[in-house]
């Protein structure tokens, strides 16, 4: 098993820091269930984070929680200078 390098503190600075910029974000829902979309990182709360989804035809949210970053469920990808996933 590899060794996370990061914490939650650095991955909440990190999203703090690509607060609406483009980012392109895969959550992974298990039993090879991988949802992506494009976004822009709205909100910052003290657990979680809102995406706000770039849809034509909706908007919409959707919230992750620094946990899962860490965890490895969820990758969040922005130009090559921002990328945030478990082995960064």
């Amino acid at each position: 098993m590899k060794r996370s390098l990061l914490n939650l503190n650095d991955i909440k600075q990190k999203i703090n820091a690509i607060k609406g910029k483009d980012i392109e974000i895969s959550i992974n829902r298990g039993r090879r269930k991988v949802e992506i979309y494009k976004g822009v990182v709205e909100h910052i709360y003290p657990s979680v984070f809102t995406v706000k989804v770039l849809d034509n035809c909706n908007t919409k949210a959707v919230s992750c929680s620094y946990s899962d970053v860490l965890c490895g469920y969820v990758k969040i990808e922005g130009d090559k200078n921002t990328v945030i996933n478990q082995n960064d």
